[in-house]
């Protein structure tokens, strides 16, 4: 299916198991909530709420995407060559074979990764001498792993979160997301592969520790 010039039209493809939607144009909020299949591929921007409660299946969008991008997602990919907005990838989550991946291609804004509790989010940094990200990055992060291309050390990160470099084997969780973001998008993975990385992972010495009064 293809739809052509979408202006705003919500809940596209929500609870999809199957098939593939084409959208050109800028489709509204909660575009592939609870997805659980086939591929939906955005020829511009999106709105807010993509990928709500996402279970499966995959997001493709040529432009940026909004806030709450993958808000809770449980399983499946997005892939946005652009930016994102605030609360990327807040309360996602893994169970078993279930492992789900946000790449965005460009920045992405405050409270990445906001109570992450597992799977994958890349954040590549393409085409900006910017920061990657916004503030308050891995809040309550307590599962999962956010890679961040950056040859600058991250700064104001969150005592929940741990940051290392990574680099060549230190990749290959993120190598075959990196592949297939540059399949859909004409990007070169490899060389990609050859740059620095941080990657954030849960402080398990202190976690929540800010968040609570002392006894």
């Amino acid at each position: 299916m293809t739809i052509e010039n979408c202006l705003g039209q919500r809940y596209i493809g929500c609870a999809m198991k199957e098939g593939r939607i084409t959208i050109n144009g800028t489709p509204g909020n909660a575009l592939a909530a609870y997805l659980d299949g086939g591929v939906v591929e955005v020829n511009g921007n999106a709105q807010d709420a993509v990928g709500d409660t996402m279970n499966g299946g995959t997001v493709i969008i040529h432009g940026g995407a909004g806030d709450a991008l993958g808000y809770a997602m449980r399983g499946g990919s997005i892939f946005v060559r652009g930016n994102a907005g605030y609360r990327t990838g807040i309360h996602m989550k893994e169970y078993k074979d279930k492992k789900p991946a946000i790449i965005i291609g460009g920045r992405v804004g405050s409270f990445l990764g906001e109570y992450l509790a597992g799977g994958l989010i890349i954040v590549l940094n393409l085409d900006s001498e910017e920061p990657p990200v916004g503030n308050f990055t891995g809040t309550g992060m307590h599962g999962g792993k956010i890679f961040i291309r950056t040859d600058k050390e991250l700064a104001k990160l969150p005592a929940q979160v741990t940051a290392q470099a990574a680099s060549g084997g230190g990749l290959k969780d993120i190598a075959p997301y990196l592949r297939e973001f540059g399949k859909h998008f004409g990007i070169d993975a490899q060389s990609l592969l050859a740059d620095k990385f941080y990657v954030l992972t849960p402080n398990a010495k202190n976690p929540y520790k800010q968040l609570y009064t002392a006894n």
